[in-house]
């Protein structure tokens, strides 16, 4: 019954006003026996009598139960922590059945909801066959709408409308994705303001240290955004390469003063994976070598860091804070293992059919290859 604790608690309670089982037995009408039942967990109360051990005791119904109906951010993330480990090691169907479990118990809690979505999203492709991704895609959209219509929390709401985005993308339902964020989508709203906004306000009321926290943020945000915008351009205009080279160095000029390497070695990685795609789709191999070099910097630099978390530089200096506030805090949505395991499955992309038989393609391969047989 998802662990409660009620004997223990009366137990607890019971010792705390220092009163025997005869005591509390007579307080709410029935035998010393009764008693010595509900604190061996041989039995429990009625709901009458909870009621009424509650209000004796001066607690809440789910506080004398021991049920916990939200969790702290700190709870949140042990069980994201936990649960990414388990998708390394324990076997897939054991982990969604710990999930589903969990996703029952705290179906109130919407970020904890929220988060075991993200969990989905980014884990789902572990599944056997097509039809169980599926399956679970549509599960994690469900519980996206479940946040959509009973939470009150707008920033929790927010994002879970883009992550119930993804998944209708990942659903093939790109029409519906649209619909749902076309209109909050359009750059041109005034809206897209507010953070600039922000800035003068914290800056006109004396909150000088808020105003270059926020500025910080911001900047660290677009900077992942930028990057995240060339691949999509590099995507959608990978037949003309003359484009997709100015847009590899225009972007990598920014990574590079904002040492995006050091910062951010997976948004960089997965640049350079995209510039690799784009230069193998249009027979440029060579290059298509280079890109997929850098990307295994980025992956080595990901797979030694120790503990591997999101943190701020020298420059960005005010974001540990900020990163610390988020839902998963500095906790990275897959863990060391998860990555390695990627970075195989991402190299049989049909684009490098080209390079397999290349000596340099076949180093490369190997060099993971090694790297997760010494895992």
């Amino acid at each position: 019954m998802y662990g409660l604790n009620l004997a223990e608690n009366i137990i607890r309670l019971r010792h705390e006003r220092k009163i025997t089982q005869e005591e509390l037995a007579a307080f709410v009408g029935v035998t010393k026996a009764s008693v010595s039942k509900w604190e061996n967990n041989q039995s429990i109360p009625d709901l009458m009598i909870l009621l009424q051990l509650a209000a004796f005791f001066d607690v809440t119904v789910d506080e004398l139960l021991g049920y916990e109906p939200q969790l702290s951010k700190d709870q949140i993330r042990h069980y994201y922590a936990g649960l990414s480990e388990d998708f390394v090691r324990l076997p897939f169907h054991e982990v969604l059945e710990k999930i589903r479990s969990l996703a029952h118990r705290y179906y109130s809690c919407y970020p904890f909801l929220l988060e075991l979505s993200v969990l989905y999203l980014n884990h789902y492709m572990l599944a056997g066959t097509q039809e169980e991704q599926t399956k679970l895609i549509k599960e994690a959209a469900a519980w996206c709408d479940h946040i959509l219509k009973h939470c009150t929390d707008v920033g929790v709401c927010k994002d879970a409308l883009i992550i119930k985005a993804w998944f209708l993308l990942l659903l093939g339902r790109a029409e519906e994705v649209v619909e749902i964020l076309e209109s909050s989508a359009d750059p041109t709203l005034l809206a897209k303001q507010e953070g600039a906004l922000m800035v003068q306000a914290y800056q006109m009321t004396g909150r000088c240290g808020k105003a270059r926290s926020y500025i910080q943020i911001r900047q660290y945000l677009d900077l992942l955004n930028l990057v995240g915008d060339a691949m999509l351009s590099l995507s959608l205009y990978e037949d003309d390469l003359a484009r997709c080279e100015e847009t590899i160095c225009r972007a990598k000029g920014v990574m590079d003063q904002y040492q995006l390497e050091r910062l951010h070695p997976n948004v960089a990685a997965q640049f350079y994976y995209q510039c690799a795609a784009v230069y193998a789709v249009n027979g440029k191999n060579d290059k298509a070598a280079e890109a997929l070099e850098s990307f295994g910097q980025c992956i080595d630099r990901l797979l030694n860091i120790e503990p591997l978390v999101l943190h701020g530089d020298e420059y960005f200096d005010l974001l540990d804070e900020w990163i610390e506030r988020l839902p998963l805090g500095d906790m990275v949505p897959r863990n060391k293992e998860f990555v390695g395991q990627n970075v195989r499955e991402a190299l049989q992309n049909p684009v490098f059919e080209g390079m397999k038989e290349e000596k340099v393609f076949q180093r490369f391969l190997h060099r993971f290859e090694r790297r997760e047989d010494h895992a």
